[in-house]
C-alpha cells in the first residue's frame, strides 16, 4: 500500500465567481444550474434549493464532470467546512465560489468518493486548517492530504464492501422514514388537520389538560462539571422530532441535581425545545435516561392521564400544520433567537378528541415503533461495521 497527496490523485477547480445580475429566475438556454455548499447534505448532493447563472461566467473546467468531489470551502459554520459530496447527476450544472472541486483522475474516482466520506478525511481537514482560517480551506490543505492507496484490486475490494454497506444503510434509513410518514398520515387520518380542525373536536388549553410544563437551568460550573454518569442532564441537543438523541448526553451529580429539584424528568413526560434553531422539536421521554433532569432549553410536559395521551400530544407537535403554529410562535417576539416561553405553551389551544381515540393511536404507533426498533437495530449494526471498516481501510 503506497501513500499518496490528492495532489497526485485528483485536479482542483475553483468555483464560479458571479454578481446578482448572473443569475436567471429559471433554467434556460442561457443559464446552468448552480450547486452550492447548502446542497451538500449528509455526504450527497441535493437539488431541491439551487440557483441559475449565466453561462458566460462560466469557464469549461467549471462544468462538473461525473465522478467530481464538491467541497464546502468556506462557511461561518465550522461543521459546514469541508463537507464534501460526489457528482453524478445527468444534469449540467457548475458550483459557486464557496466551494471548489476536487476531479479526481479517472482510475481512483470511486475510491476518493468514498475517501472524502471517512472520518479521517474530517479528521485532516480539520486539523490541516487549524493556525490559518478553520473557515476557510484554501488549496494546499486539499492537495496536501495523504490517502493510503492500496492496489487496483484491493481498491476495487474495498469499493464494493463500502458501496454494499452504504446501499444497506440507506435502505434502512428509508424504511425507518416511511414509517415516519406512516404515522404522521395515521395521525392526519384519524384526527384531520389539527388546524383546520374539520372534524370539530372540542379545543381546550393545553394548561388545561397537563400537570407541569416546566424547563430548568444549567448548573454552577456549566459544561465543565460535566460528567461521564450520573443523573442525565437534557439539552436541546438531544430532542428531535419524534426521538432521543443519546450522543454527547450529558450527565449531573446529585448535589447539582438538587439545584434543579423543580423539574424532575418523569416516565410519560414530552420533551420540547424552547429556544434556538431546534425550538419546537419534540420527543417523548425514553424510561432508559431516568433520572433526569433539563436545561433551560428544554421544557417537559406531563399530562393529565385522564385526558391526554402523551403519544397524541407529541403527535400533534410533530404534525406539519401544528409545527408552523409552533414555530410562528418562537418569532413571534421579535427577537432574532427563536423562543417559545411557558406562557405560550401554557395558553395553546389544541384540539381534544376523547382519550379512547387517542390510545387507539397511541397503542398503533407503538407497534410501529416495534417495527422502528428492529431496523434501527439493523441499522446500527451496519453503521458500526462501516464505520469499522472505513477506520480500517483509511487510518
Amino acid at each position: 500500500m503506497i501513500e499518496k497527496t490528492i495532489s497526485a490523485l485528483a485536479d482542483q477547480i475553483r468555483g464560479v465567481s458571479y454578481n446578482k445580475r448572473d443569475l436567471h429566475d429559471k433554467l434556460d438556454e442561457n443559464s446552468i444550474i448552480l450547486l452550492r455548499a447548502n446542497n451538500i447534505v449528509k455526504g450527497k448532493l441535493n437539488f431541491r434549493d439551487v440557483v441559475y447563472v449565466d453561462k458566460n461566467v462560466v469557464s469549461a473546467d467549471q462544468y462538473l464532470k461525473d465522478g467530481d468531489i464538491l467541497i464546502s470551502a468556506s462557511s461561518g459554520s465550522k461543521k459546514m467546512v469541508g463537507k464534501a459530496a460526489s457528482f453524478h447527476s445527468k444534469d449540467k450544472c457548475t458550483f459557486g465560489a464557496f466551494c471548489k472541486v476536487v476531479r479526481p483522475h479517472d482510475n481512483i474516482k470511486e475510491f476518493l468518493r468514498i475517501y472524502f466520506q471517512s472520518a479521517t478525511y474530517r479528521r485532516e481537514i480539520s486539523h490541516l486548517a487549524l493556525g490559518a482560517n478553520i473557515n476557510n480551506i484554501r488549496n494546499e490543505h486539499i492537495n496536501s492530504l495523504q490517502v493510503r492507496v492500496p492496489d487496483y484490486r484491493t481498491r476495487l475490494q474495498i469499493i464494493k464492501v463500502i458501496n454494499t454497506l452504504q446501499k444497506i444503510r440507506d435502505v434502512r434509513k428509508q424504511e425507518l422514514e416511511k414509517l415516519d410518514e406512516l404515522i404522521k398520515a395515521r395521525f392526519v387520518e384519524m384526527f384531520g388537520d389539527p388546524i383546520s380542525n374539520k372534524k370539530s373536536w372540542k379545543k381546550r388549553l393545553l394548561n388545561d389538560l397537563v400537570d407541569k410544563i416546566g424547563s430548568g437551568a444549567t448548573p454552577k460550573g456549566g459544561k465543565e462539571s460535566y460528567q461521564d454518569h450520573g443523573i442525565s442532564f437534557i439539552r436541546s441537543m438531544n430532542v428531535h422530532d419524534g426521538y432521543f438523541n443519546y450522543k454527547d448526553l450529558a450527565y449531573i451529580n446529585s448535589t447539582q441535581a438538587k439545584q434543579l429539584s423543580n423539574v424532575i424528568v418523569q416516565s410519560q413526560d414530552v420533551f420540547i425545545n424552547i429556544t434556538g434553531a431546534s425550538v419546537a422539536r419534540s420527543c417523548i421521554v425514553p424510561d432508559d435516561i431516568l433520572p433526569a433532569r433539563v436545561n433551560q432549553h428544554v421544557s417537559i410536559i406531563r399530562c393529565k392521564s385522564d385526558v391526554l395521551n402523551p403519544i397524541f400530544i407529541n403527535n400533534l407537535f410533530l404534525n406539519d400544520s401544528f409545527k408552523r403554529i409552533l414555530l410562528s410562535i418562537g418569532l413571534s417576539g421579535g427577537a432574532t433567537r427563536q423562543a417559545i416561553t411557558k406562557k405560550q405553551l401554557e395558553m395553546l389551544k389544541i384540539i381534544l378528541p376523547p382519550l379512547s381515540l387517542q390510545n387507539k393511536f397511541a397503542n398503533f404507533v407503538q407497534q410501529v415503533d416495534k417495527s422502528k426498533v428492529v431496523i434501527q437495530k439493523s441499522l446500527d449494526e451496519t453503521q458500526k461495521l462501516y464505520d469499522s471498516l472505513m477506520q480500517e481501510y483509511f487510518g
